[in-house]
């Protein structure tokens, strides 16, 4: 997992509030995949500061929200209070903060491009949703991450890397870019069904028009919804 998201927490948290890409296109489009949530029980992966996590309680869930960062679960335990829970969780590892079969819904907004291999998560989320339970992620875009690796070989996953400006300081994360037939075969061997793929627009409201035009016409982010 990246360590930047923890070095630069409250920076982070801050910037991921209002940004375009995070306020008026991830965020809206993740919501809209995960449906009427009001009672149920979601387990959110890469919690983060808590900004999606607070729409989801608003919206009536119940929260469970696991980042692998201390300082990104502190924030979203001062941010929400008693609204959600969060734990510490390394999702290469067994989720055993999480009982079998608890989870209606697992959110998973722009956090699984962090890990290598998706097969023992996505055994684990399987075993954490009830039958007929979803699972909903948005991952950086598998052609995106094709345009910056070296190109040598297309069907590998592999390491690549990205800068990013967040507030005026300039931050590289190195994130797993995959094939699109790895993301879809990873889901099918786990026992999952393949619900919805969406390559959405952006919601009203992005500031920057160039940013805007960006969000509209390009390979950004794929959305996923699969059914256990």
């Amino acid at each position: 997992m990246s360590k930047i998201f923890g070095d630069h927490a409250e920076r982070y948290t801050s910037f991921a509030e209002s940004s375009g890409p995070n306020a008026h296109y991830e965020r809206p489009a993740t919501l809209r995949l995960a449906g009427e949530v009001a009672g149920k029980q979601v387990l959110e992966l890469g919690s983060a500061g808590g900004g999606l996590t607070e729409q989801l309680a608003a919206a009536g869930a119940e929260v469970l929200g696991l980042d692998h960062d201390p300082r990104l679960v502190e924030i979203a335990r001062k941010r929400l209070g008693a609204r959600a829970r969060f734990e510490i969780a390394d999702l290469d590892e067994p989720l055993s903060m999480v009982p079998s079969a608890s989870a209606d819904l697992v959110v998973a907004s722009l956090v699984l491009h962090y890990v290598a291999d998706w097969g023992p998560l996505l055994a684990e989320l399987r075993r954490c949703l009830k039958p007929g339970g979803a699972l909903v992620f948005s991952i950086h875009h598998p052609i995106t991450g094709w345009l910056r690796s070296d190109r040598a070989d297309y069907h590998r996953v592999e390491l690549i890397s990205e800068d990013w400006d967040w507030d005026g300081v300039t931050v590289t994360g190195r994130m797993y870019r995959r094939p699109v037939s790895a993301v879809f075969t990873s889901l099918l061997e786990a026992g999952f069904a393949i619900e919805a793929v969406e390559e959405p627009q952006p919601a009203p409201g992005v500031e920057d028009p160039e940013l805007d035009r960006i969000l509209r016409t390009t390979p950004v982010f794929l959305y996923v919804r699969a059914v256990r």
